[in-house]
């Protein structure tokens, strides 16, 4: 059976802050709370575990785990209707929507932990 792939764990200091910030983000509702919550959308879950928790499960994992390495990506119905909805529910945007080159529009926010997110419909 190939792979079928559901969603990620980011793994957080701080489970109902990062939680409520994908939450507002996506339009989404949190499920759970500290030390393991998640936000449920349309063919994935992203979910929130904490560091504590990890570390506890697997002593040493969180040595020399990085944060911020990576883009997470969800394509939305408009983008400038998301764009215009973040400010109010306190994100702060990195770029405003744009067209990229390869057909995608686009806006990028930063989460509370400086991983990158690119909300974007195609062009």
């Amino acid at each position: 059976m190939q792979p079928h792939f559901t969603g990620t764990v980011l793994i957080t200091d701080d489970v109902p802050a990062l939680a409520a910030f994908y939450a507002a983000v996506l339009d989404a509702d949190v499920e759970g709370g500290d030390p393991f919550a998640r936000v449920t959308v349309p063919g994935a879950v992203l979910s929130f575990f904490s560091t504590q928790g990890m570390e506890s499960m697997v002593p040493g994992s969180m040595a020399s785990a990085g944060k911020g390495g990576f883009t997470l990506e969800f394509q939305v119905a408009d983008v400038d209707t998301c764009h215009e909805r973040l400010p109010a529910r306190g994100v702060e945007v990195l770029k405003p929507p744009t067209t990229q080159p390869w057909g995608r529009r686009s806006v990028w926010l930063c989460d509370p932990e400086g991983n990158i997110v690119n909300l974007y419909q195609e062009a």
